[in-house]
């Protein structure tokens, strides 16, 4: 009688994120790393590998918007935050404003481990206080 072989699981593969119409617009590299921005506001997410669909911890994620302190332009908006191990993030920062009309946002991904992503999720209205954008990286 042979002897089976362990068939290894399959990886969930993911399709991944792909870079939104003006994600990049007033992008600033290398935005400070930090706890919380301002408050009123929460952003979160989850970042995942695209080839595993395993959670990614220690990826930096760029945040940045026009809030009730200024435009996306100002420094005063940009930030950056670390995943956690499970892969989430959070970031407290001030409310979010409409910009060009529309309530949104500006994330990225921009390190070397994985390609480029630059978001731009608009939101439903600018009632909302928070806004979840997950990532699916994809490796270069």
């Amino acid at each position: 009688m042979g002897v089976g072989l362990a068939t290894p699981a399959l990886a969930q593969a993911l399709t991944p994120s792909q870079t939104m119409r003006g994600g990049s617009n007033n992008y600033r590299p290398n935005a400070p790393i930090v706890d919380k921005l301002g408050s009123g506001f929460l952003m979160t997410g989850l970042v995942r590998d695209a080839g595993t669909g395993d959670p990614l911890a220690n990826v930096r994620i760029q945040i940045w918007a026009a809030t009730v302190l200024g435009g996306d332009p100002d420094p005063v908006n940009h930030a950056s935050v670390l995943t956690r191990a499970d892969g989430t993030y959070s970031l407290e920062m001030p409310q979010i404003t409409p910009n060009f009309g529309q309530p949104h946002a500006h994330l990225a991904y921009d390190d070397e481990a994985y390609q480029s992503v630059f978001l731009r999720p608009v939101m439903p209205s600018a009632q909302h206080t928070s806004l979840n954008v997950d990532f699916v990286l994809a490796a270069t």
